[in-house]
């Protein structure tokens, strides 16, 4: 492995320093004024490919760096209203000065090579009709097919394999950060361009202070003042009667920009999660989060297939939500935002499988039918002043949960057939505010920040009858298991109740020398959770039992009454370097960590007090123009929270007992991981590449140790024994985007190699994973009566740990996705949709393939789309996979929707 990390580095630098030149210079009129954004660019003799550009300075100043193998390249200067310059010059460092003659031009920016993907500076702008073909309507429908650019499944859009870290429509962040409802609703015909904002720092402030090496998006629309967004209503015919009903006005100016979205239907179409935040901004901003419940609890669960959501949920849900913006002062640097949303949503799910524990030389069939029931509410309220002069930043948000869920499980195995009734009730109650304000202070700046976060979590788990469970006990003493037999007809039942109050605050102050800022920050992070359980049921007496084991739940031993608490003041210093070619960032900072760990029940006192530096270094170099380069590394220390230091048996789920050992240490875990990344975006020739290699190893003091039955219930106890896990990957992607044919292409590669310790019926595993990917990504629209989206990723795993031996734990999956559409008259579209997932183990081959057709015929005059579209063609009821654990393989049946086809009428609001 080392010697690998030694080619991979050897590689990676050589890259950055060969044949490396700079010419640089000043570029001026006729009378020797300075002449601001002209172009410069390198290009090799007779050839018509850009080897690297620049862009003059407000001074006139220009600096390139490029790498060629001739003797002589050919340098152009262009520049508005100014005539073009071509020299010959020789591949060499120089400085060269140029005077420019004047000539009138109509030209309004400097296009260069192309005006599908323009560039100036760190803006690259990409003119969508380039990319969109007849089919598409919205914005997220073009964007899969832009270079560089990705849309992962959740909506989140990745730039050169990155998260963005905004989301701007007209330079406003209206979505603060879910803009999933946008991109899919955004029809393509309001939209002037997109613009990807490279090394994008949110913070006016900090611009040119602080450096950032993520990318946001920009929308610029076409009109100033534009009402515009997508509907779509549709019924189809099955059982039960399908609908499915989008409505998503929009409208945007310079003073207000606003979003109403109402979404519901039953045809398996995933659409409450639109409002999920994708984007985080910067941590200048304080802190954002999609607010989730503390769920402990569980019933047991159907498998879920992997293939498109649409293929297996069986859904009705109304999703609502509202997203309104608007400048409250005359110089439009104030904003108030108001987003809210609402969800009720009801699933069905349904999956067989068949396992077979290789340890214990057991099998045994589960069925498990469930009915989960979201309903959530979530309001936010911000105000922002983000201008040059001054930042302040409030967002105060509410969430209440009434979710609940439902099981019907049943079992068989040696002891025969069982069935069991599950319910979990959760209810959640949640309130944050996140306060962030920089004050100028003559040539400094202070920044404040204070976050809140109280949230109440409920939950009761109930199972009859309880003679459903076979769950095993562990005597923490003797180090022995034994399974608890419950009475016929009663019904078990476990509490569980935790309160979290969060909070932290700091300042810092950040001021510049010498090219370098340097932030120096105090704070302090306090945060008290209070859990209570309690389990109760009916054990019936076992004579194999001991006396000194529970045979009713009155005992401490099924309660918990614990407060956790945790005190961290801490320093630290933040150094950022940013110049045209290098980019640094390092936080050094350091913790006083104090933790204390109380349970009344058991007379336990936990506490550690420990001071740790857990520094964080980023650098990268751009050269060459395209090319950027970057390593970084970090260490954090977690020292566990609520979840690992309970005493008492806790009962997760139905499948068994969680239990903390009352003298186990307060949790630790260290990790150091670090990589490195090289990258290449050339929007002139449409090529964009990255590569890079990450590790991290990670260290704890306490081991999850499992007691697992014959029928595979379990107790999971964590106990004092250091292990490690580590994580080696490398990584690769290209794409290319070939204008004379339309076609976009990108190539993946992904290896991974993982290990990791663990304990399971008093036998230590250490299990090695090896893993494989490779994805292929093609898109054409070359012809005007078809076009093409395929998409395929291959996969190799491989696991081994002594149970699994090298031939039971390697796998093989395949899966793609391909749509055709056929325009055989003008406004008449014909689709033709194949997803195929297939995978192996051994000699067990499964493979799952689903079709669907679709006729639009639209109505060019009023932007309307009708469209009958026929679903699962083959109707295919189930979908067969094979999963393996530590120590088990499980083959596993899920339900799927059946054929189902639907009507639907699509259009723009305007």
């Amino acid at each position: 492995m080392k010697r690998k990390i030694y080619l991979f580095l050897m590689v990676f630098f050589s890259v950055i320093t060969f044949a490396q030149k700079t010419v640089s210079g000043k570029i001026t009129d006729e009378d020797g004024v300075a002449i601001p954004s002209a172009s410069v660019t390198i290009e090799e003799p007779g050839k018509d490919a850009i080897l690297a550009y620049g862009i003059t300075n407000s001074k006139g100043e220009y600096k390139v760096t490029f790498t060629s193998s001739e003797p002589n390249v050919d340098l152009k200067v262009k520049a508005f209203n100014q005539k073009p310059l071509t020299k010959q010059i020789s591949n060499s460092d120089q400085t060269l000065a140029f005077k420019l003659q004047s000539e009138a031009t109509e030209i309004k920016e400097v296009q260069l090579k192309t005006k599908m993907i323009t560039a100036r500076g760190d803006t690259i702008s990409y003119d969508l009709k380039a990319f969109d073909n007849k089919n598409d309507r919205t914005l997220a429908d073009i964007m899969k097919k832009i270079p560089g650019i990705e849309v992962n499944a959740d909506g989140t859009i990745l730039y050169q394999g990155n998260a963005i870290n905004k989301f701007y429509v007209e330079g406003k962040d209206l979505m603060e950060g879910g803009y999933g409802t946008i991109t899919n609703s955004l029809p393509k015909d309001a939209i002037s361009k997109l613009e990807v904002l490279e090394n994008h720092q949110p913070v006016k402030m900090l611009q040119g202070k602080i450096p950032s090496d993520a990318a946001a998006i920009n929308i610029r629309l076409k009109k100033s003042v534009t009402m515009t967004g997508r509907g779509e209503v549709g019924s189809g015919f099955g059982d039960p009667w399908l609908w499915n009903v989008k409505l998503t006005p929009m409208f945007f100016s310079k003073k207000q920009q606003w979003v109403v979205n109402y979404k519901t239907n039953n045809m398996g179409e995933q659409v409450e999660n639109e409002g999920n935040i994708l984007a985080f901004g910067s941590s200048w901003e304080g802190r954002r989060g999609n607010a989730s419940q503390n769920n402990w609890l569980g019933v047991e669960n159907a498998s879920v297939p992997n293939l498109p959501v649409k293929r297996y949920l069986f859904n009705n849900v109304h999703y609502l939500s509202a997203n309104y913006l608007t400048n409250i002062d005359s110089k439009k640097e104030w904003e108030f935002k108001a987003n809210a949303n609402y969800t009720n949503n009801a699933v069905e799910r349904e999956s067989n499988s068949v396992t077979r524990d290789f340890q214990q030389g057991t099998q045994y069939n589960t069925r498990f039918l469930n009915n989960f029931y979201t309903d959530k509410l979530k309001g936010e309220l911000i105000f922002t002043k983000n201008a040059k002069k001054g930042f302040f930043k409030n967002t105060t948000t509410f969430s209440q949960f009434w979710n609940g869920d439902r099981a019907f499980a049943e079992r068989n195995d040696r002891i025969g057939y069982r069935t069991g009734n599950e319910s979990v009730q959760s209810p959640t109650s949640s309130f944050q505010n996140s306060l962030s304000t920089i004050i100028p202070w003559k040539e400094k700046m202070v920044n404040l920040k204070s976050y809140i976060n109280y949230q109440d979590d409920r939950q009761t788990l109930e199972i009859s009858p309880a003679n459903y469970l076979q769950l095993p006990y562990k005597n923490l003493v003797k180090d022995t298991i034994t399974n608890i037999n419950f009475a016929g007809g009663s019904t078990a039942l476990q509490d569980f109740r935790i309160r979290t109050l969060d909070t932290s605050h700091s300042a810092n102050i950040s001021f510049t020398a010498k090219g370098w800022t340097f932030t120096p920050e105090i704070g302090i992070d306090v945060s008290t959770d209070k859990l209570n359980t309690n389990f109760e049921g009916t054990a019936i007496p076992n004579p194999s039992i001991t006396d000194d084991i529970p045979l009713n739940f009155n005992d401490l031993s099924y309660e918990n009454d614990l407060t956790f608490a945790e005190i961290t003041p801490r320093a630290s210093i933040t150094a950022n370097y940013k110049s045209d070619a290098w980019n640094v960032w390092a936080s050094l900072p350091v913790n006083f960590n104090n933790i204390k760990a109380e349970d009344a029940f058991r007379n336990v006192s936990k506490t550690l007090n420990k001071t740790t530096f857990t520094p964080n270094l980023f650098a990268q170099y751009s050269f060459a123009s395209f090319f950027k380069a970057s390593v970084n590394g970090n260490i954090s220390n977690n020292f566990g929270d609520i979840q690992t230091a309970y005493a008492g048996y806790v009962l997760t789920s139905p499948s068994g007992f969680n239990v903390m050992n009352p003298k186990n240490p307060i949790p630790q875990t260290n990790t150091k991981s670090g990589g490195a990344r090289l990258e290449y975006r050339n929007p002139l020739n449409n090529l964009f590449f990255n590569v890079g290699y990450r590790l991290s190893d990670t260290k704890n003091n306490l081991l999850a140790s499992s007691a697992v039955n014959d029928l595979g219930f379990s107790v999971v106890e964590y106990i004092e024994s250091e292990n490690k896990r580590t994580n080696n990957s490398y990584y690769a992607e290209i794409g290319k985007y070939f204008p004379k044919f339309k076609t976009n292409a990108s190539v993946t590669f992904n290896d991974t190699t993982s290990k990791s310790q663990s304990r399971r019926n008093n036998e230590d595993i250490n299990t090695t994973n090896e893993s494989n990917s490779l994805g292929f990504k093609f898109n054409n629209t070359y012809f005007s009566w078809m076009s093409v989206d395929f998409n395929f990723t291959k996969t190799w795993n491989k696991q081994s740990n002594g149970i699994i031996s090298n031939d039971l734990g390697k796998t093989e999956n395949y899966n793609h996705n391909l749509n055709v559409f056929f325009y055989p008259l003008e406004s008449h579209t014909i689709g033709f949709y194949w997803d195929q997932i297939n995978s192996n183990l051994g000699d067990t081959k499964l493979n799952n393939g689903f079709f669907d057709l679709s006729y639009q015929f639209s109505w060019t005059a009023k932007k309307v789309d009708f469209e009958l579209k026929w679903m699962n063609i083959a109707d295919k009821k189930v979908f067969e996979r094979i999963s393996v654990g530590d120590a088990t393989i499980t083959q596993t049946t899920m339900q799927l929707r059946p054929s189902q086809v639907m009507l639907s009428v699509k259009f723009n609001f305007k």
